[in-house]
């Protein structure tokens, strides 16, 4: 059983069925103006339209890319170079996705100045901090709509509110939030807006950014003037026939697959909470996407945990696909004050519509199964320790307690 549709989902088959004659039959270039290249830039038209309609957008607002960490970069490095002479600050978390939190890194080292807000042990930002950030330099605020490794949705209609009261250009990462939960920019109050096909059952490779109507941006890729001039290059045409099939299936089915999601996480949650001692979950437990959740285990190795669970045919992560192959703890967990050893210790489940088809009580089995046998080999585990007091009988400042 696949889970870990956050780091990428599975194809459907109405998707891939819609762009398979863009590889072999329709394969014109949509730039040129005889048929083939005509039919091409019909269907790129299609695509635009329905991405715009999943986000309630203009076709005219839609730009698209080669995913979401391009888009990312678009949306940040565009404002910044655009707006450089009005100022240089630049408001974001300290949760963000690595295509956002390196790309700030990089205008750093060109006397940008960003502020990092911090999120609290629910993973929420404080509207105040936000507010008390903003100074008369601040060109851009970019917060992630839902975090990609523990699920939790930020306040951004808020922000926006507030972004558009100060007229300061405001940017979301909705690359794990739509087709999950509502994506609208119009409610948002956003300015940009990054989305990724791959993420909604979509092919690899293609994405979008959402620029509002009015909100000027400096192209990062220059040549043939495509995409209006704001993305060269020639259109993945194929891709983009899938990603707009996939955000019109997403669109239709938000609502039902809202409801079978949400309820298999929360009784994820509720089981996993009863039957494992020394587990918790991560993030907020109400405000959190309908598909993602986030436990740690006391005194386990994560990826020993990732191990033993795909012995089992269930395949999940630690975290962030991006990062998943390091040995840093998580800055994302580390963010909510969370001590790094205990962080070591996560697992990620994120569902898709068709995640209903497993069994919850038998996974919940399996997960206790393999961190017991994993706690069983952990000296931390085996320190003699009182678990009604919580008290160590080694040592009086014992880590642990």
């Amino acid at each position: 059983m696949y889970l870990d549709n956050s780091a990428t989902t599975q194809v459907s088959e109405e998707v891939f069925n819609e762009m398979e004659p863009y590889f072999t039959q329709e394969f014109g270039n949509p730039s040129t103006l005889y048929k083939i290249g005509r039919e091409s830039k019909k269907a790129l038209d299609l695509a635009r339209q329905r991405v715009a309609d999943a986000i309630n957008a203009k076709p005219e607002e839609i730009f698209f890319t080669s995913g979401g960490s391009e888009s990312d970069n678009l949306a940040i490095k565009g404002i910044a170079f655009k707006l450089a002479k009005k100022g240089k600050h630049i408001i974001t978390t300290n949760i963000e996705h690595p295509a956002v939190k390196n790309t700030l890194g990089f205008l750093e080292s060109l006397d940008f100045k960003v502020t990092y807000l911090p999120v609290y042990e629910d993973g929420l930002i404080k509207i105040e901090d936000l507010k008390e950030a903003i100074t008369d330099e601040t060109i851009l605020i970019t917060v992630m709509h839902a975090n990609n490794e523990i699920g939790t949705v930020q306040p951004i209609e808020e922000i926006g509110k507030i972004a558009r009261e100060k007229k300061i250009k405001f940017h979301t990462d909705a690359v794990q939030s739509f087709g999950k939960i509502e994506v609208d920019v119009e409610k948002l109050n956003v300015d940009l807006l990054s989305l990724s096909s791959h993420k909604i059952n979509g092919p690899k490779g293609v994405g979008a950014l959402y620029i509002k109507k009015g909100t000027r941006v400096v192209p990062l890729i220059h040549g043939g003037g495509q995409e209006k001039g704001i993305r060269s290059g020639t259109e993945n045409v194929p891709g983009i026939v899938g990603f707009g099939k996939a955000c019109e299936l997403a669109s239709q089915q938000l609502e039902q697959h809202y409801e079978k999601l949400s309820s298999i996480r929360d009784e994820l949650i509720e089981k996993v909470l009863a039957t494992i001692p020394e587990a918790y979950l991560n993030g907020d437990r109400e405000n959190r996407l309908p598909n993602l959740v986030n436990f740690r285990f006391k005194a386990i190795e994560g990826e020993s945990l990732i191990l033993l669970l795909d012995a089992k045919g269930y395949q999940a992560s630690t975290g962030s696909a991006c990062s998943s192959n390091t040995l840093e703890a998580s800055p994302v967990l580390t963010a909510l004050g969370l001590d790094p050893v205990d962080v070591h210790g996560s697992l990620r489940i994120s569902l898709a519509p068709e995640s209903d088809e497993f069994d919850v009580d038998e996974f919940v089995n399996v997960i206790e199964e393999s961190v017991s046998r994993l706690r069983e080999m952990s000296p931390l585990w085996n320190q003699e320790l009182d678990y009604d007091g919580v008290m160590c009988k080694k040592h009086d400042d014992c880590r642990l307690c």
